[in-house]
């Protein structure tokens, strides 16, 4: 199995009064790893570009921009779909953030801000960005789900129209209209 990406930055070898460019593109096997990864069937590109850019003395900010195209199946059909991804990804990098190894942890008001680690892994960062990116039900072009009906044999068998709030009152109203005729 080929390994995950690794493109790692150390904080204190960073110019810390200038933005550091970087640009990270996943091979082919890199790619289909990540894929493996994510569970999806296929990464056909993968771009993630951006600067780290120190913010006062001790932290830094992470502006980039992920790129990506992907196939998954379709939740209907199983079908592959493709979707492209555009994304803007930002981090803040503090030092006075205690870093937190295991255990309970509060989610803070803004989710981009992290602890300042000794060495950023900028491949991590990307693959985190994808899998949030990543429609949670792809969809072939045309596929719909249908109604499913499921009932032993004898029963009348319960669909989804029967569970609607105002079902019964419609057959009320069937009823009392043909009490009316």
């Amino acid at each position: 199995m080929t390994k995950l990406p690794r493109s790692h930055l150390r904080i204190a070898d960073l110019p810390n009064r200038r933005a550091t460019d970087f640009l990270v593109e996943p091979t082919a096997d890199e790619r289909a790893a990540i894929a493996e990864a994510l569970d999806i069937i296929a990464i056909r590109k993968l771009r993630f570009s951006g600067k780290l850019s120190p913010i006062g003395k001790r932290d830094w900010r992470l502006d980039a921009e992920l790129g990506a195209t992907v196939v998954q199946s379709c939740v209907v059909t199983l079908e592959p779909v493709s979707t492209r991804i555009d994304e803007d990804v930002s981090r803040s990098y503090l030092s006075d953030l205690p870093e937190v190894l295991s255990g309970e942890v509060e989610m803070p008001e803004d989710d981009t801000q992290e602890a300042l680690p000794e060495s950023l892994d900028l491949a991590a960062v990307m693959i985190e960005a994808l899998s949030l990116a990543l429609p949670a039900y792809p969809r072939a072009e045309g596929a719909e789900l249908g109604e499913a009906v499921f009932a032993q044999t004898g029963v009348t068998p319960l669909r989804d129209e029967d569970t609607k709030p105002f079902a019964g009152l419609a057959e009320l109203r069937e009823s009392l209209e043909k009490k009316g005729k």
